[in-house]
């Protein structure tokens, strides 16, 4: 066991206003988070914390999360999109999702259910990432890049190159972000914004 996922449990993630509060989520699904945890540790993975949750890697890759939000507590992996899902319980996180895939829990008792079967999906999720399979994210390219990001890439081909040289997800990231502003001087200001970043090879939420 992880001391930091101790922490975690006890305190929350730390990335809100409600952390170590009576509304954390983590507190809300504190009972559910322990269970999950005890699955998941009853398995090849070994237990660890990134970007403020519960990470769980096999051979140092991320292989899945336990997490809480408002209304239930999941089991997230990452290359859930990879995964069989024959008992049809695995859902896209999002509409714009293409890799990570979870369980929704809101029970110890329907965790406990499905004990069997999500270490079954553990157990196909490690050997997954030992295929050295990879996700297909060409749907990446059904996102059309914004006229303003276009017309700052006619400027400076240099923050082309830069932006192209990022992981398709930090590219998806940002171009989501960019095209939800309805109006173009805001697009442009979101672009200006984040130049900084993307010439530093980060993503969106990277710091």
């Amino acid at each position: 066991m992880n001391p930091g996922v101790d922490h975690y449990l006890a305190h929350g993630c730390g990335r809100c206003s409600l952390y170590d509060t009576p509304d954390c989520k983590v507190f809300t699904w504190q009972e559910e988070l322990k269970q999950l945890r005890l699955i998941v540790l009853d398995t090849e993975l070994t237990e660890e914390v990134k970007w403020s949750n519960p990470c769980y890697t096999y051979d140092g890759k991320n292989i899945l999360m336990v997490a809480a939000f408002k209304e239930f507590s999941t089991i997230s992996f990452f290359k859930g999109a990879l995964l069989k899902d024959p008992h049809d319980l695995l859902e896209f996180p999002g509409k714009n999702s293409q890799a990570s895939k979870r369980f929704r829990f809101t029970g110890v008792d329907q965790i406990l259910e499905n004990e069997a079967i999500i270490k079954e999906y553990i157990r196909e999720a490690i050997e997954v990432e030992r295929s050295g399979k990879k996700l297909d994210l060409s749907a990446k390219k059904e996102l059309e890049y914004p006229e303003e990001l276009e017309a700052k890439f006619a400027e400076d081909p240099f923050l082309k190159e830069k932006f192209e040289a990022l992981t398709p997800g930090r590219q998806r990231g940002y171009i989501l972000y960019f095209t939800g502003a309805r109006q173009s001087k805001t697009r442009t200001s979101r672009i200006e914004k984040y130049i900084p970043k993307i010439m530093e090879g980060l993503g969106f939420h990277d710091r």
